[in-house]
């Protein structure tokens, strides 16, 4: 439902700059409740590099205005080197962008119009930098909402999954945020500086995929910026949110059971977007469950929010698979804390007879998948828009080693993360081990419930990998991605393992054999409570207006992602994307072109890069990339 009545009167300032100590200007856009001088309220920062003027500006018009009519100074601050702001940016979640993040909370306490309480708040980029300042406890900062990110950058980013190369994921984020941090401010509002911002971020835009290559295991660039690595340093409120078709899911649970201070976990059906529009539905009131959270912590008004269980999450129904959902089936559940003190896994045993409650050891059994095994999989990020999520599993079961259980004869929840333990032996030094959890309708329909994977030679740990000796006998755990989901009576769990899973992840070096020589799967199993039926209501979805088109300059845009690799060879996988990007005022024309290819051989990854842009028919910058990265285990 969209609002347009607000208690508050409020006015957008479109257009304005936070000044930093070393002289730099961030760009910012401000909506604020029309009498906050007289009336001072919180402000609520989202700080993001994705241009609050042409990129963010729909999405924000949805949030940023609902918030300010309810009493908050709502800001939307492009990040230095983005949008309007000065400079160039380096990498993801550099320090100095959490230096300015410190400067930018302590210059909106400041200001004439604001109560002196901050709050962050955003989804991914802007998600994982309110953990990370939130973590250097600076003074107004008095809590944060986190949706859609991660504690960990190595292990549950867009990245490395269980030490493996991400491919289609990591070359797609790569891909767009080196062409978005291209593009130039715009003239109307920084005036005729416009030029010189842009030629210097074009010559100082870093090839950011090839930072990530260089660093193939958990090393001091993925410690930093990983609030994992001192849970303590968070003090204030956290209300931690993601969704169970996202990427970014696991990181709820482990914020709710590492954190010390106050905190709050929701977890829906939803893809990578936020809760009052993502799809797969239902949507929530979340704009609505926000002002609560920040009533309390920031306004000190009583409305119940930490009365309610720590993690609300959706149990989903058991549904047909699909590429694309509308509104997955389910309910509510809660959980008073996280991870409940009383839950003991479900342990099945992997055997000749399928997945069993008795141990039974199997005969050895070998896995070596086509390369193309995955085609299944979805995106490792869906955003519900199109066809990114996971499909019917068949086409990749058949070519899978399967165990699975009889066809259940009662109904069966799991809330948490399934664990499969399995010993093995290799013939080759590096694999990787896939594991996927599915829900086998009687019609043979196989819906992916979770997956995980694991490179092998990360079996005990991310920051020390060690290459597997041939014929050795190893155990290994593999995590699943947490979820909630319903196995009915009649339905059978399934197990797939696989060695591949392109395109999702990169292949290993070698065509290996992983061979099964016994195992558990141990499902987190959680029955059904009374008490669910009496959670309180969510509202329904509201948001402020849509945005009115009043850019003033048409935007294009063009690309193709190519993902290629043959069936009996992992050295012939090709990954390649080329993007254009136009933008058109009158006589300023400017256009980006970026293009990314990555291949492999058995010792090292071969990555180049071409960026060229031009101001009308002149070519300002012709950068060019052709780098060559050893690979370390991966």
């Amino acid at each position: 439902m969209i609002v347009t009545s607000f208690p508050r009167a409020i006015r957008e300032i479109e257009h304005m700059t936070i000044p930093l100590k070393d002289g730099t200007r961030l760009a910012a856009r401000l909506w604020l409740p029309e009498d906050a001088e007289a009336d001072p309220v919180p402000a609520l920062l989202e700080y993001l590099p994705y241009r609050k003027r042409d990129g963010t500006y729909q999405r924000d018009a949805l949030t940023h205005p609902y918030l300010a009519g309810h009493g908050y100074a709502a800001v939307r601050v492009d990040i230095r080197g983005s949008g309007e702001s000065d400079g160039v940016l380096s990498d993801e979640y550099s320090q100095q962008e959490l230096d300015d993040g410190l400067e930018i909370v302590a210059w909106l306490a400041a200001q004439p119009w604001c109560s002196g309480a901050v709050g962050m708040f955003g989804i991914s980029w802007g998600g994982f930098n309110a953990l990370q300042v939130a973590a250097l406890q600076p003074p107004a900062l008095k809590a944060i909402v986190t949706l859609c990110s991660t504690d960990d950058r190595y292990a549950d980013d867009v990245h490395y999954m269980g030490g493996a190369k991400l491919a289609s994921a990591d070359l797609g984020w790569g891909g767009f945020i080196f062409g978005d941090m291209c593009h130039p401010p715009d003239p109307l509002l920084v005036g005729e500086r416009w030029r010189e911002m842009w030629l210097k971020r074009l010559a100082g835009v870093p090839l950011f995929l090839e930072r990530w290559l260089k660093h193939q295991r958990r090393d001091a660039y993925w410690r930093h910026g990983s609030v994992c690595e001192d849970f303590s340093a968070v003090k204030c409120p956290v209300y931690a949110v993601g969704g169970w078709t996202d990427g970014y899911s696991n990181a709820v649970p482990r914020l709710l059971e590492h954190l010390d201070g106050p905190r709050k976990g929701l977890i829906g059906p939803w893809a990578h977007a936020y809760p009052h529009f993502a799809l797969p539905g239902p949507q929530i009131g979340f704009l609505q469950e926000m002002l609560r959270w920040w009533d309390h912590w920031l306004k000190g008004k009583p409305t119940g929010v930490m009365d309610e269980p720590m993690l609300r999450a959706w149990m989903t129904a058991s549904h047909q698979p699909a590429t694309h959902h509308e509104t997955l089936p389910g309910r509510w559940v809660g959980e008073p804390v996280w991870p409940p003190p009383d839950r003991k896994p479900h342990r099945l045993f992997l055997t000749d007879d399928g997945l069993q409650p008795a141990r039974a050891s199997p005969a050895s059994r070998a896995v070596r998948s086509p390369q193309t095994v995955g085609s299944e999989g979805g995106e490792w990020c869906p955003f519900g828009r199109g066809n990114d999520q996971a499909g019917d599993q068949r086409p990749d079961d058949s070519r899978s080693s399967l165990f699975e259980t009889p066809p259940l004869d009662e109904t069966l929840e799991i809330l948490g993360a399934p664990v499969v333990t399995v010993d093995i032996a290799c013939d080759k030094p590096v694999a990787n081990l896939v594991a996927r959890l599915c829900d086998v309708h009687p019609s043979g329909e196989s819906l992916r419930v979770s997956f995980g994977v694991l490179n092998l030679t990360h079996r005990d740990s991310h920051a020390a990998p060690e290459p597997l000796v041939p014929g050795q006998r190893y155990r290994v755990r593999l995590k699943l991605n947490d979820c909630g989901a319903t196995f009915p009576a009649g339905h059978r769990i399934r197990l797939a393992l696989s060695t591949t899973y392109w395109p999702m992840i990169w292949p290993a070096p070698y065509d290996a054999t992983v061979t099964i020589l016994d195992g558990t799967l141990d499902l987190p199993v959680r029955w059904p409570r009374q008490e669910d039926a009496a959670l309180p209501l969510l509202p329904m979805a509201e948001t402020a207006a849509p945005a009115a088109d009043t850019l003033g300059f048409e935007q294009g845009g063009e690309g193709k992602y190519d993902l290629d690799i043959k069936d009996d060879d992992p050295l012939s996988a090709v990954a390649e994307m080329r993007k254009v990007q136009t933008k058109r005022r009158d006589d300023w024309q400017v256009r980006i072109e970026t293009s990314m290819r990555l291949t492999c051989t058995a010792e090292a990854f071969r990555l180049q890069a071409t960026l060229r842009a031009s101001e009308g028919a002149t070519e300002v910058c012709h950068r060019d990339w052709d780098c060559t990265i050893a690979r370390d285990l991966t």
